[in-house]
């Protein structure tokens, strides 16, 4: 599920500020914002690849996502403007579904023994369950939804060259919710052509700690989860197929704290060089604490026997999607440390070379106390078909290096500290590439149920990545306003 911060990301980079503000002297002094506008952004995701987090860095990704945004920007006054973005995402994904990837029949019973000692309801299976990492989504597990809201209040100085403002934002989802505050300033100087601006925000985390199946039965009952848990009366299989009663994750301890802070500050420099030239430069330092680590995410290790349950003609091809009938059982969750220092800097430079034609580029450094160096390089063409259509091809090469942390299924020794098979921690290159369609009506001649027209935008990407990881994603975002 954590691919989904892809798509969220790809869903963001579509978001645009129509609104402009222009500096006016004498007695009459414009407005921030003249009327109430309104965007609405939507999107499609899909992805699929081979390296699926849950299953240990093995099995299918496959994932989609359909995501929508409603922002209001609404005038308080002259100076003030009160902003709502509310959102939702609704998905199907691969891994969701192997969190749990017995597929059986299944009924209850109670008991009063385990490790805990107290009657306890469990389902068990009435026969014998079969999974695969391969399986795309299916089950009740296999989708969620991602519910957020953001309230923005922004305030202007009588010659609109300072502006402060405050946020707060809620996000949740079936395991996961955020709530954060933050604020920042900006200042405009030389007729409003250099922009400093600065920035903070806190982010409190929670974590509702879902594990794999097998580990979070071995943590409810302890050695003896093969006689009262979800496996009793389940064969479970070593490598040869044969029984085993063996299987003991004893690395595996669940975690007892799942709190997650952020904390973020930025700082920010725009200018205008020409008529022709604009640049950015930006630097952004956050610092995470607390359970940073996926708690459904499994690791196999090298040194310990590997254990199965399903068909046992399927273990000679685990690694194969031709395997449909056995799934290998965990050695532990992914273990991260509980810090993690980020600072990436970034520079935008814009050149208009005609009336018609534009030439837009970024570049982002980012490095982490984890490991992780990366780089961004894109670049953007906009071309003016005609006062109101413009076009615009789209390009964008990524690279990182690996985690310290980081190894592929079945390389981590259960003597490691910390260890991960997530490929999103690997090291690999990334290209995406797309092209965008934008209408603009700046008298918003066109309507919407009363509601007038000022831009539509479309864009279409396909993200490729070296670990075979391939994503499509389409955007459509529109710009109302009242007036």
């Amino acid at each position: 599920m954590n691919k989904i911060s892809i798509a969220f990301l790809f869903l963001i980079s579509s978001i645009f500020t129509f609104a402009q503000v222009k500096d006016t002297t004498g007695v009459f002094k414009k407005r921030v914002l003249e009327s109430t506008e309104i965007d609405f952004i939507s999107s499609y995701y899909n992805q699929d690849g081979i390296h699926a987090a849950v299953s240990g860095g093995l099995g299918s990704e496959k994932l989609s996502d359909y995501a929508s945004n409603i922002v209001v920007a609404m005038p308080l006054n002259d100076d003030d403007v009160l902003t709502f973005d509310v959102g939702l995402s609704a998905y199907t994904s691969a891994s969701s579904s192997n969190v749990n990837p017995f597929m059986n029949s299944t009924k209850s019973y109670s008991t009063s023994s385990g490790a805990s000692g107290q009657t306890t309801t469990t389902t068990v299976n009435s026969s014998p369950p079969v999974g695969t990492p391969w399986q795309a989504s299916s089950g009740a597990s296999k989708g969620g939804a991602l519910y957020s809201v953001n309230a923005n209040y922004a305030h202007s100085s009588d010659n609109r060259n300072f502006i402060w403002n405050a946020d707060m934002s809620l996000s949740t989802e079936f395991n996961y919710s955020s709530f954060g505050i933050g604020g920042g300033i900006t200042r405009l100087f030389n007729n409003k052509n250099t922009e400093i601006a600065f920035k903070s925000n806190l982010y409190i985390d929670s974590w509702k700690a879902i594990y794999p199946t097998e580990l979070k039965e071995y943590g409810l009952f302890g050695n003896d989860f093969q006689l009262y848990s979800y496996f009793r009366g389940v064969e479970i299989m070593d490598q040869n197929g044969l029984a085993t009663a063996a299987y003991l994750p004893k690395s595996f301890k669940p975690w007892t704290s799942t709190g997650r802070n952020s904390y973020s500050a930025s700082a920010s420099f725009s200018q205008v060089l020409t008529k022709r030239t604009q640049f950015s430069i930006f630097l952004d330092v956050l610092q995470q604490q607390g359970m940073l680590s996926t708690p459904y995410q499994r690791v196999y290790f090298a040194d310990r026997p590997n254990y199965y349950i399903g068909k046992a003609q399927y273990i000679s091809n685990y690694q194969s999607p031709t395997n449909t009938g056995v799934f290998q059982l965990a050695d532990d969750i992914e273990r991260m440390p509980n810090t993690r220092l980020k600072l990436p800097i970034g520079l935008r430079w814009n050149y208009y070379i005609s009336e018609s034609i534009a030439l837009r580029t970024y570049y982002r450094y980012y490095w982490d106390d984890w490991g992780v160096t990366a780089q961004t390089a894109s670049i953007e063409l906009p071309y003016k078909l005609s006062d109101r259509f413009t076009i615009y091809p789209m390009y964008r090469y990524y690279t990182q290096t690996a985690a310290k942390y980081f190894a592929p299924f079945e390389k981590h020794l259960s003597t490691e500290q910390y260890y991960t098979s997530d490929y999103d921690l690997s090291a690999f290159d990334a290209k995406q590439y797309g092209f965008g369609i934008n209408y603009t009506d700046l008298f918003a001649n066109s309507k919407f149920f009363g509601l007038g027209i000022k831009n539509v935008d479309f864009r279409f990407n396909h993200y490729k990545r070296s670990d075979g990881l391939n994503a499509n994603i389409g955007t459509v975002a529109i710009h109302f306003t009242t007036d």
